[in-house]
């Protein structure tokens, strides 16, 4: 590609305008909505203390504690002794989840879901015409405060999907932030080193054992050096602190599996009992098949034994299955074949795949800079985009 080609597919990517749309403490807001007596408290939606389970979510009074996504229930407990905990309603979230969808494919059809509670919207050709990005993602936060019952949603507008992300965690909750083309360079050079896509604790570490600190800093290092430090993902994070990221809003989600998994309270050796919450699992995801219309020909089996080493076994067969006794009837056979009932077990669960949409697919074919609202002062610039 020459200069000419590359300087033509960099100005034709910063016409994009592309929305990252993240609801506020969902799990925990839902909550809050449906129980207002919980207004104002820290509630931790997830496991429960004394138990294996970890923080699903929780709100923004429990986060000033220390409280995070992830983190051990007993752990949550220590931090915020006045916490409020309380066991996923994932039916409650998903239908609040439809709902918001709902809303988006009113503005494009463009919408790559990541998770029941954000999404990518691409809006550059929309359909109500609407000629600027912020303005959507102003009206979509709006329908969502009005149509689910008050919660909050906050989002990010830029003319790509990492800066767009990035812009969406800058004023949590309930915030709008919008980078321009003309400030992405500003905005980038300021960044953390580690809200970058695809740095993480491990690499955000061997970033400042070199001196990285800031997108300025990594944007001062050569594609050449970060290439043979990082490998392929060095070319990546060479391109993402100029502003260059590539992906496209993927609107159609492809589900792999489907499926449920528990982690006891304490190791279990009883065969008898793993087959009991075995046949729960396979009622419970035969119930999830038949709502969605699916049916799969493979059975996986896991396990995590108390050494935390994790196995999974499958079982692929001819025919299509949804029924909670066959699905059952195979992960009894896979049950059979493993260390179960010898090494004492921590986690089981179930998964069916292969649906026939996928095998289909394999017969065809054989990853200081923004503008704000109160920023800059200038709303003007929204007609910019």
């Amino acid at each position: 590609m020459d200069g000419t080609e590359r300087h033509t597919e960099e100005r034709t990517d910063r016409m994009r305008k592309i929305i990252h749309v993240d609801m506020d403490a969902f799990f925990a807001s839902v909550e809050i909505r449906d129980d207002p007596r919980l207004r104002g408290k820290p509630v931790i939606v997830g496991g429960m203390p004394g138990t294996r389970g970890v923080v699903c979510t929780c709100s923004y009074e429990a986060r000033k504690y220390g409280v995070h996504s992830a983190m051990s229930a007993t752990r949550a407990r220590k931090l915020c002794p006045q916490g409020i905990f309380l066991r996923p309603r994932f039916e409650a979230y998903a239908e609040v989840s439809r709902k918001i969808r709902e809303i988006f494919h009113d503005y494009t059809d463009l919408v790559e879901p990541l998770s029941l509670d954000e999404a990518y919207l691409d809006v550059t050709k929309n359909k109500k015409g609407i000629p600027y990005a912020s303005r959507i993602a102003r009206e979509i936060r709006e329908r969502i405060r009005r149509e689910t019952g008050g919660l909050t949603a906050s989002a990010g507008v830029s003319f790509n999907m990492f800066l767009a992300k990035t812009a969406s965690d800058c004023r949590k909750p309930d915030g709008l932030t919008v980078i321009l083309p003309e400030y992405a360079e500003r905005f980038l050079d300021a960044l953390p080193i580690g809200k970058f896509y695809g740095i993480g604790p491990a690499t955000e570490k061997q970033f400042r054992a070199i001196g990285v600190r800031t997108g300025a800093d990594l944007r001062r290092l050569p594609r050449e050096f970060l290439h043979e430090r990082f490998g392929k993902a060095g070319d990546f994070y060479y391109g993402i602190v100029r502003g260059i990221d590539p992906r496209e809003v993927t609107p159609v989600w492809e589900r792999k599996s489907l499926g449920v998994e528990e982690t006891f309270e304490s190791d279990e050796t009883d065969l008898v009992k793993l087959y009991e919450v075995l046949l729960q699992q396979a009622r419970e995801t035969s119930k999830a098949l038949e709502r969605k219309n699916l049916a799969g020909r493979c059975v996986t089996l896991k396990l995590k034994f108390q050494d935390f080493r994790t196995v999974t076994r499958s079982r692929t067969g001819e025919e299509y299955l949804h029924e909670a006794d066959r699905i059952a009837d195979e992960a009894r056979k896979l049950l059979l074949e493993s260390d179960a009932g010898k090494i004492p077990v921590r986690l089981i669960g179930i998964t069916v795949s292969h649906f026939p949409e996928q095998d289909r697919k394999k017969t065809l074919r054989g990853p200081e800079g923004w503008w704000q609202p109160d920023l800059f002062g200038d709303p003007e610039a929204e007609k910019n985009f």
